[in-house]
């Protein structure tokens, strides 16, 4: 049993203004798991004030003080990473591989990323008689989401603790347990009081109050497209930028030259990996109708090896996160048998054996046509819409008749091939032949997938404001 019912605040861990508390729910034993409080506006303002006071202290340290906080920060993380694990697969469902191996490890991976882009990161060039400064932008306001918990967490902190801004969180009420232990972590690094705060809550109180706060200069959000609309406008009020990463439904071309072994197995681990619950999944898979049989036979055998189980024993696949998630995607699965798409596996109902818990099928669908509900909306879970084309152009329109444009995925054995194809995407990051995460690289979405990005270079961006001063370097 875990509890947090403090926020940290100030350097402190305090009472909430307004005692309340919620049930933290484990998705694999639908029973509680540990408690949290839920914080008010009251909170966030004892927040936002803290952050607003460290700022001036903190924005004018040297890239070199910064540098040692960062680093005393990844020493400490490296400390948790089993502690964090743990706590990823009771709060979320994650199989203790998938939590152990890759969300706990990729969050103290952001750091070391911020390290290596700050070495060398330029925050002022002179241009003509000007000099252009890039000056951290303030307090940022950062709601993380619940499917990779400090994943999520450390792409928006690391950078802009980087940069020299200072941060208040409002992480998921639902997964929220993480990011406790991290509060723990970067108070243990010695970070300085008020640069970073954590309050819980619900987002139409908490969320809703940091992206009103006047004080708050930023304010950044991973979640869905409905929650991204929301703190957009209520950002708008105090004119504060907005950065958004928000849904998706990633389209998946294989090509008729591509190994369809390796393609067809790939794109199913990347949509049953984390139950489905992955933003950038690609969960339409658009093949040739001549190769339509053969790509189904594949994506059987590879959804059926994706069985779910208990995450903290050997299980492949975990849990989805809630009973309204599950609800959810009941729902869409009986809308794509009732709209005529065709089942190769999986369907509706939890898997045999597994009445307890929120258990998915691994469920894979042929025959899906573009205008079905479940090739439209976002299901978050492990679903696959199989779409057949004919020509190669036909693919490219299926696959950006979408509103969303957060990721998508090509797959040809002529690697040329597959950059043409994957320059007419519209959609901010393309993976071609299976090729995995990189933070390297910019992470961010086309459309109503979003707004800026995250990872590299590119996240430092976010978090700064352009000053330019003229006449800094007088003409000889």
């Amino acid at each position: 049993m875990r509890d947090y019912m403090q926020f940290y605040i100030n350097g402190e861990w305090v009472n909430p203004v307004t005692p309340r508390s919620l049930d933290v729910i484990d998705p694999a034993t639908e029973e509680v798991a540990g408690h949290i409080s839920l914080g008010s506006a009251a909170d966030v303002d004892k927040a936002v004030n803290a952050a607003a006071a460290a700022f001036n202290s903190w924005s004018s340290t040297t890239r070199e003080e910064r540098l040692t906080i960062l680093n005393r920060i990844v020493a400490e993380f490296e400390k948790r990473l089993p502690e964090l694990g743990e706590a990823i697969t009771v709060e979320m469902g994650a199989p203790k591989w998938l939590a152990d191996g890759t969300q706990a490890a990729i969050g103290v991976n952001h750091f070391k990323t911020a390290i290596k882009v700050l070495e060398t990161f330029k925050f002022e060039e002179d241009r003509g008689t000007s000099r252009v400064a890039r000056e951290p932008i303030g307090v940022c306001g950062f709601i993380t989401p619940w499917n990779w918990p400090i994943h999520q967490l450390c792409a928006k902190v690391a950078p802009a603790l980087a940069v020299g801004c200072t941060v208040v969180v409002k992480p998921s009420e639902i997964a929220p347990f993480s990011a406790g232990i991290f509060a723990e972590i970067l108070d243990a690094a010695g970070v300085p009081t008020g640069v970073f705060n954590l309050v819980n809550g619900l987002g139409p109180e908490v969320g809703q109050a940091i992206a009103m706060h006047p004080k708050v200069d930023m304010v950044s959000i991973t979640g869905s497209t409905r929650a991204g609309i929301a703190v957009a406008e209520a950002a708008a009020r105090t004119v504060k930028r907005v950065h958004q990463e928000l849904g998706g439904k990633s389209p998946n071309i294989i090509l008729d030259d591509a190994d369809l072994e390796k393609a067809v197995t790939g794109g199913i681990n990347g949509i049953m990996m984390n139950s489905g619950q992955s933003c950038r999944a690609p969960t339409r898979m658009l093949v040739p109708n001549k190769l339509m049989d053969e790509v189904c036979a594949i994506a059987k055998e590879a959804a059926e090896s994706w069985a779910p189980g208990d995450p903290k024993a050997d299980s492949r696949m975990g849990p989805v996160i809630s009973q309204p998630q599950w609800e959810k995607i009941q729902r869409l699965i009986h809308s794509g048998v009732e709209q005529g798409a065709q089942l190769v596996t999986g369907g509706e109902g939890k898997p045999e054996g597994l009445e307890k818990g929120y258990y998915v099928k691994p469920t894979v669908f042929r025959n899906v046509k573009n205008d079905m509900e479940i090739a439209r909306e976002e299901i978050f879970g492990p679903v696959l819409s199989i779409i057949g084309y004919d020509t190669e152009e036909e693919a490219i329109a299926i696959a950006n008749d979408t509103e969303y444009g957060l990721g998508g995925y090509v797959h040809s054995k002529d690697i040329e091939h597959a950059r043409k194809v994957a320059a007419k995407i519209r959609a901010g990051y393309i993976s071609i032949n299976n090729a995995g995460l990189d933070l390297n690289a910019p992470f961010g979405g086309y459309k109503q997938s979003g707004n800026g990005r995250e990872f590299s270079d590119q996240a430092f961006g976010e978090f700064l404001e352009y000053k330019s001063l003229l006449g800094y370097t007088p003409a000889a």
